[in-house]
């Protein structure tokens, strides 16, 4: 496999030649890894983004539950993006397939089919994201475990699907696109998460922060010195927020709005935006980095997602909407997708992280547990209700992500035919999971089109 990757290497380099400032940097092995930019493009772009984008676009995953009226936990609320592009959509609840309302009980089985409608439903919402038909000791237990916070397995805060303000929203009705919203607010955000949860004293700066005081011609570089000589935990969470906004950027840079004439909007790439976001000379060198740790991230959740196919592949797993036809469909091309993902020779090797003495390990990961959960509470600080739709999913995506990288035991002794106590997803983090991979798969693809833009322009 690893020979049939090297084949495309030097086709990605002619066409990945970038323009401008932005040229040979981005390639080569990764820090902290030992996989090259290369053989992840070639590996996303012609094999896991046509598979991802079918997949996000099925039923199951299009739906998500969210809550986007909870109030900021950290700061007075600035009030919501008046940008008209800033709003979401929320999908009536008479267009959301019966099993995904219902609370994805399976029907399919013969037991199950001759229960009623009304306790099927009652039943329903005792239940996790994925179930089976199940003995009522099995139900009840398994209802019990719902209620259970396990706190040290959630990365992230995660809304009260039942709360009055929770609502579902059609994820491709409500695309992640530039909507306009920028200046003191949103730096504000970003800033907290790096200034107040990346493990960094303030007395280091960040470069290129807008927030931060005048440095004068500083390149940065004695933040990534003392980047540097982090261990490699927290130098890990570093780069994940990291690849997390530059993947982000890139949607909003590839989905900009060019022009709003004769009544209909046109979206599109922004190359000058683009530059100024990523290009080398434009960020003093910055650029590179950023691009760098978003194919880091990429890494991270591609490990996750071949980590947790175990616990699709049980026969009894089904990702239940209602419709028979269209949920084995989803099911299938699932299961191709994690076999698509164990091709890839590279996969980022998590047990090198938390490796140390046994009572240090513990205290870093809860750490760094803390530290990423803090991040998505401030997702609802966002003001802009799109912005913060696609914030809250994309953390919660990582966050699943590390859930399941840190759950290694309990997935291996996954139970064949039953439910697990020791783990478990609902709905909401597996829908997130998938689409946050999507969006981080997006971006790769949508670099490869930047790229091929700025060789065009030059």
């Amino acid at each position: 496999m690893l020979r049939g990757i090297c084949l495309f290497l030097p086709l990605v380099a002619l066409s990945g030649l970038l323009g401008g400032q932005l040229h040979t940097e981005l390639t080569g092995v990764l820090d902290d890894c030992f996989c090259d930019v290369e053989s992840i493009d070639v590996f996303n772009n012609f094999k896991i983004y046509p598979r991802i984008k079918r997949l996000t676009e099925k039923d199951y995953f299009r739906y998500y539950r969210v809550n986007l009226k909870r109030p900021c936990p950290f700061w007075p609320n600035d009030g919501h993006c008046a940008i008209k592009d800033c709003h979401v959509e929320p999908c009536p609840e008479s267009q959301i397939p019966v099993g995904i309302k219902s609370g994805n009980y399976n029907k399919y089985s013969q037991p199950a089919d001759k229960v009623s409608d009304v306790t099927e439903c009652e039943q329903a919402k005792n239940l996790g994201a994925i179930n089976s038909t199940l003995s009522n000791q099995s139900k009840e237990a398994f209802a019990n475990w719902e209620k259970h916070d396990d706190a040290q397995d959630h990365f992230c805060e995660l809304d009260d699907e039942t709360a009055p303000d929770s609502e579902y929203v059609d994820l491709l009705l409500n695309p992640e696109r530039y909507t306009g919203y920028k200046g003191p607010s949103a730096w504000r955000v970003w800033n907290s998460i790096y200034e107040e949860n990346c493990f960094k004293p303030r007395s280091v700066y960040r470069p290129l922060n807008p927030l931060a005081p005048s440095r004068g011609d500083d390149d940065g570089e004695g933040f990534y010195t003392w980047l540097e000589g982090l261990c490699l935990e927290k130098r890990v969470f570093y780069r994940l927020i990291s690849g997390l906004h530059s993947s982000i950027n890139i949607h909003l840079c590839a989905e900009y709005l060019l022009d709003e004439g004769w009544g209909r909007s046109i979206w599109g790439p922004n190359v000058q935006e683009f530059r100024q976001r990523f290009d080398t000379a434009e960020t003093k060198g910055e650029g590179t980095r950023r691009l760098k740790n978003l194919y880091f991230l990429y890494l991270i959740e591609l490990r996750a997602l071949s980590k947790v196919s175990p616990y699709f592949e049980r026969a009894f797993v089904n990702l239940y909407t209602g419709n028979r036809q269209e949920d084995g469909n989803t099911k299938e091309l699932l299961l191709q997708f994690f076999d698509e993902i164990k091709t890839f020779p590279m996969h980022f090797d998590e047990k090198s992280m938390f490796a140390g003495q046994k009572i240090e390990a513990k205290i870093l990961k809860e750490e760094f547990r803390l530290h990423f959960k803090n991040i998505s509470r401030i997702m609802d600080c966002v003001g802009c209700s799109k912005c913060r739709l696609w914030g809250k999913l994309q953390t919660q995506g990582l966050g699943t992500a590390l859930k399941i990288l840190f759950s290694e035991k309990e997935i291996q002794n996954l139970p064949e035919h039953s439910p697990s106590k020791g783990f478990q997803l609902t709905r909401q983090e597996i829908v997130a999971l998938l689409n946050g991979f999507g969006r981080l798969s997006t971006s790769i693809q949508q670099l490869h089109s930047f790229r091929l833009l700025l060789k065009d322009n030059r």
